[in-house]
């Protein structure tokens, strides 16, 4: 059983914020959408959660029509990007309200609540207000305060953007293990954030402009995308693409002459789009040299841009590298992890690295 999106339409002012959204989210299994700002993520689960009216289309749970029935009936839990809860009430009273407004006996709500809070971790916290709590423990509150509702459909709309990094990185291993538990529940997390889509998602949805542009496990989805656009959504620095040529001695990407991979094989000669991950970027070896036009330290990570002979590229390194503008870096792209897209529109996949190109280098 689950939630099923038939070609949703929704235009506002002229621009169409949802484009013919065709989209299934299963039951027990916690969906990501991700995809950049104004890709229509916001808009989906206000129309999910009856906010929102649609132009056309339909929305089926479990088989019956959905798009119909008023938001006040439609028992949809939401988590918001703000942390939203009452400052004159205690934790305890903040998760307990939904339950309250639907009358339910005090006992019940006083169990509930309390093996709520134990599943956040905050159950010694009860007492507190929210100003006493630090953004991380107000947004455990605000998602206790929806998952004990016990709501069929559980909608988050990226509750993380307004963490620090650490404090995001900390939250997202316990909300997987939190969500991973509501087997009866149809989760949907929406992100901009490449890493929390593939480690939070069992199924992984990529809106682009109001379009899925791509829906499956989070491995189809970053191993083999759909477009050259998916890539750039789905990776973080987003994927390198390199205009270039397949020629009968091997690519041209501008100046430089690489071999050809051999998943490349059966693709004739032409122009093509070339991918590749900064993080599969090989610096240090000589093959090609580009110019440092910038480069930042993250942690324990290092990245540095350059300007190839092919134009901008992008490298990733583990651990502190410091280098300066203008310098020269040496670099290589390792045939057998290249992708290749078509050079027009989205620039659908044509080839991947796989089995068959796990030898060559």
């Amino acid at each position: 059983m689950s939630l099923v999106l038939q070609d949703l339409k929704l235009t506002e002012g002229g621009v169409p914020f949802l484009n013919g959204i065709c989209a299934e989210f299963p039951r027990g299994r916690l969906t990501t959408v991700i995809g950049r700002t104004s890709a229509g993520k916001t808009t989906l689960m206000r129309c999910l959660a009856g906010l929102q009216g649609l132009d056309s289309g339909h929305i089926r749970l479990d088989g019956q029509a959905f798009e119909a029935v008023p938001a006040w009936k439609r028992n949809v839990a939401m988590v918001y990007q703000q942390f939203i809860n009452y400052p004159h009430l205690t934790v305890f009273e903040n998760v307990a309200f939904p339950l309250r407004r639907k009358g339910m006996a005090d006992g019940e709500v006083r169990s509930r609540v309390q093996k709520q809070l134990e599943t956040v971790g905050l159950g010694s916290f009860g007492e507190r207000r929210p100003s006493a709590l630090s953004g991380g423990q107000q947004q455990r509150v605000a998602l206790a305060r929806a998952l004990v509702r016990h709501a069929p459909i559980l909608l988050l709309d990226e509750p993380l953007v307004n963490l620090d990094y650490k404090l995001r990185e900390q939250l997202r291993d316990e909300f997987r293990r939190i969500l991973g538990a509501q087997t009866d529940t149809i989760a949907v997390y929406n992100t901009t954030e490449p890493a929390e889509a593939m480690m939070l998602g069992d199924h992984v949805i990529v809106l682009h402009e109001g379009r899925v542009l791509q829906a499956g496990t989070p491995a189809d989805v970053f191993d083999r995308p759909a477009s050259a656009l998916v890539a750039g959504i789905v990776n973080d620095p987003p994927m390198n693409l390199i205009e270039g040529e397949i020629v009968a001695e091997g690519l041209m990407l501008g100046t430089a002459r690489m071999p050809r991979p051999i998943h490349f094989r059966s693709l004739p000669p032409g122009s093509y789009r070339f991918g590749i991950r900064a993080s599969e970027i090989e610096a240090g070896l000589e093959a090609m040299t580009g110019r440092v036009t910038y480069a930042e330290i993250s942690g324990s990570e290092s990245f540095i841009y350059l300007d190839a002979p092919f134009g901008p590229v992008a490298i990733q390194r583990e651990g502190v590298h410091v280098v300066h503008n203008g310098a020269s870096v040496p670099f290589r792209l390792p045939p057998h992890r290249l992708f290749c897209f078509d050079s027009r529109g989205d620039g659908q996949l044509l080839a991947a690295p796989g089995a068959a190109s796990q030898g060559e280098h």
